[in-house]
């Protein structure tokens, strides 16, 4: 059941994840353009992937750029290098682009403060006297704030300027530990930082975009907004081979934009070329660097190398390092990546609501790209530093993405640390392979066979001693507890698994009046029901999340009020039976019975006090 409840995290994949890792590809690599197409096509029909656009080039310039597929299937469009796909978050790579070309004009700085150029943008930052949110914290997630709320994900007014997108529940700009610490993916900063970017010029942002990069790019059609050219060339987006009707993006900012294989290829070109097109420097390499490498968290200001920087992240794929982003909307997904000492680089796109598609794709263009390369020889392997005793245990992660589901994700997230020959293996403690870093220097590792810095000691103002692998970051944790919340979990779901079981006995029994009405009734009831709310919850979400989460949730619908019944019921109900079985710990009635009820009370009345410390008694998605 702990498990189920998980499941809300996954909403964060629809919020447009940062940074992900492409583990080794250990099947046959591509070896010619035509082996890739066709490595591709299979994953497009085992995935049931309508149409992918590609755009591969390198310093001579495109390599492969066209589409494989259909763009619509009911009209049985072939999509081509025009097709214009969605790209999600991968948009957000203009907004820094924008920001560095003022901070190269000497009219804006990574250091400037928020309040101080855009007071009128409602935010929240108990910590704003000392640690006050600046430009840089907006670009690479360290504001502290909740990603946007599930409203505002919803909101689907094309009219809207960006001012009015920000205006629209701005309550989920609160910051919730010290601005500059940790990083948490969130889709308010980049808006904010491009409203910056209108207050500073006078000029709408999409404009500037279009004017400074865009044209200049020769990007002919790509747009934030449904034009013509989106009407005529779009690939319609599918869930389930279902199509989906266009989404505009109210902060159209953060992941808006509508783009062509074709026009992607002339952006990837911009990067591998650091920043010049046509022989004219667009932006500077010394621009482009600062781009690359993350400053504002505890991790990075101990020597962390591998994270977020100013919307462009490490993706790590075997021995390389590649700069990336990646995007999603609903029915679409996309990655834009490069390898600057490689001067290469790719743009994929699909149609599908498919992130593992996605991903095998992009494994095995990154495969074709690499495999006539020399890996860097390592760097050399020291001395582990610190004693095992020092960071061996368990570590839980504190920088959730979103607040609503870190009730699991705490649990879920936790890793064990410990020390085996010379080097730290990081391993999830509910299953899954351990990751290896070497060390590097006191307090910095390096994961497996990457040269980069993965893994830093650090200190948090608020944590103490962390760990921060890439963007993630853990506190240490006893054991006691960890296995209190695990125990506790466990205890509680066997319960409600219980009680399921036995409720067809004592209820014919019951109709039987071998059971007597009154409290032994009463105390086998109100566990059971308060059982019951919490499947009812979790079979809801379920639902809502695999039919469309944002629609169902981000409104009352009657799925959305329901979840908040039943988790307002869930505190009803295990209040009840705490009281219940002790006004009947003197009655008789089965003492077995009587004592597995108690037990189930008591975990109810555990489990509800920890939910309504995260917020999720009444649980109001739309709020």
């Amino acid at each position: 059941m702990l498990r189920l409840l998980g499941l809300t995290v996954t909403l964060a994949g629809l919020l447009l994840t940062a940074a992900f890792t492409f583990a080794a590809d250990t099947g046959n690599k591509p070896s010619t353009l035509t082996e890739l197409k066709s490595a591709i096509r299979d994953v497009m029909e085992r995935h049931q992937v309508p149409a992918v656009g590609v755009a591969m080039v390198d310093e001579s310039g495109p390599v492969w750029v066209g589409s494989l597929g259909k763009a619509n299937i009911a009209e049985g469009t072939a999509a081509d290098a025009d097709t214009m796909y969605r790209i999600g978050s991968t948009s957000k790579m203009f907004v820094s682009l924008s920001v560095l070309k003022l901070v190269e004009e000497g009219r804006l700085s990574l250091d400037d403060k928020l309040s101080d150029l855009a007071p009128e943008i409602a935010y929240e930052n108990p910590w704003e006297d000392t640690h006050p949110i600046r430009i840089v914290h907006l670009l690479e997630h360290t504001t502290g704030w909740d990603d946007i709320h599930l409203p505002q994900f919803a909101q689907n007014e094309p009219a809207y300027s960006l001012k009015q997108g920000l205006d629209f529940h701005p309550h989920s700009r609160k910051s919730r530990w010290k601005p500059g610490t940790r990083m948490a993916y969130c889709n308010a900063g980049p808006p904010v930082a491009a409203y910056i970017v209108q207050k500073v010029t006078g000029q709408d942002f999409e404009e500037y975009v279009a004017e400074q990069f865009f044209r200049p790019l020769g990007m002919e059609t790509v747009t934030y907004r449904l034009t013509d050219d989106v009407m005529q060339h779009g690939a319609t987006l599918y869930v389930k081979n279902e199509p989906q009707s266009y989404w505009h993006i109210s902060l159209r900012s953060s992941g808006a934009i509508n783009v062509s294989p074709a026009d992607m290829s002339r952006f990837v070109t911009f990067f591998v070329n650091r920043g010049r097109v046509d022989g004219q420097a667009l932006l500077s390499p010394e621009s482009l660097a600062r781009m690359e490498r993350s400053t504002s968290t505890n991790g990075a200001r101990a020597g962390l190398e591998l994270g977020y920087g100013l919307s462009n992240y490490s993706s790590v794929y075997e021995h390389w390092v590649y700069r990336a982003h990646r995007g999603a909307v609903r029915g679409g997904r996309s990655v834009l990546a490069y390898l600057p000492e490689a001067k290469t680089g790719h743009a994929i796109m699909i149609n599908a609501d498919n992130t593992a598609a996605l991903r095998e794709i992009s494994r095995l263009v990154r495969a074709y790209e690499t495999r006539n390369l020399t890996p860097p020889p390592l760097k050399q392997k020291t001395a582990l530093a610190v004693d095992a005793g020092e960071i061996e245990g368990f570590y839980m992660p504190i920088n959730p993405r979103q607040q609503t589901p870190y009730f699991a994700w705490r649990i879920l997230g936790i890793e064990s640390v410990s020390v085996d020959e010379g080097r730290i293996a990081s391993k999830p403690l509910l299953g899954g392979d351990p990751e290896y870093y070497y060390p590097v220097s006191e307090g910095l590792f390096r994961p497996g066979d990457i040269n980069q810095a993965g893994l830093a000691i650090a200190s948090d103002p608020l944590a103490g001693k962390v760990l921060q692998v890439e963007s993630r970051t853990y506190q240490p944790v006893s054991a006691a507890s960890v296995f209190g919340l695990l125990g506790t979990g466990g205890a509680w779901i066997g319960y409600m698994a219980s009680s399921l079981l036995f409720f067809p006995i004592w209820g014919i029994r019951r109709l039987r009046q071998a059971i007597p009405a009154g409290l032994p009734t009463q105390v086998r009831m109100w566990p059971l029901l308060s059982s019951l709310c919490i499947i009812t919850t979790v079979a809801l979400l379920a639902v809502a999340i695999n039919t469309d989460p944002i629609v169902i949730l981000a409104r009352p619908s009657s799925i959305a009020v329901a979840i908040m019944a039943a988790t307002v019921l869930f505190a009803v109900f295990s209040v009840t039976g705490l009281y219940t079985v002790y006004r009947a710990r003197n009655v008789a009635m089965n003492r077995v019975a009587y004592w597995h009820s108690t037990l189930g009370a008591v975990l109810h009345g555990s489990v509800m006090v920890y939910l309504l410390y995260y917020g999720v008694i009444g649980l109001r998605t739309w709020a």
